[in-house]
């Protein structure tokens, strides 16, 4: 698994978002997660390389079979796959 990047803020559980640094949608989650002041972990899929893109997209597709992003993983419970501004606000309630 690779190193995660960690934004500090607001504890509602381990969110993990796994992103692509050149999807818009993937920006917009991040933004909004920063703009809700939540603590969460992130990591760009295409900026990894070799065995890390393999470990990583396994992981992404046992909450998200297409593999798409962005994907963000809540307490290794559920799963919000794209950019759905009201369930990502939901989290901070």
């Amino acid at each position: 698994m690779p190193e995660l990047s960690h934004v500090e803020g607001k504890n509602v559980g381990t969110i993990i978002l796994y992103a692509l640094s050149t999807c818009i949608w993937c920006k917009k989650a991040r933004n909004l997660l920063d703009e809700l002041k939540i603590d969460y972990y992130y990591t760009y899929v295409d900026l990894l390389s070799g065995e890390e893109t393999a470990g990583v997209k396994d992981t992404i597709r046992q909450w998200n079979p297409q593999c798409s992003y962005p994907t963000l993983v809540i307490n290794s419970e559920s799963c919000i796959v794209g950019f759905d501004e009201e369930k990502i606000r939901e989290l901070v309630k």
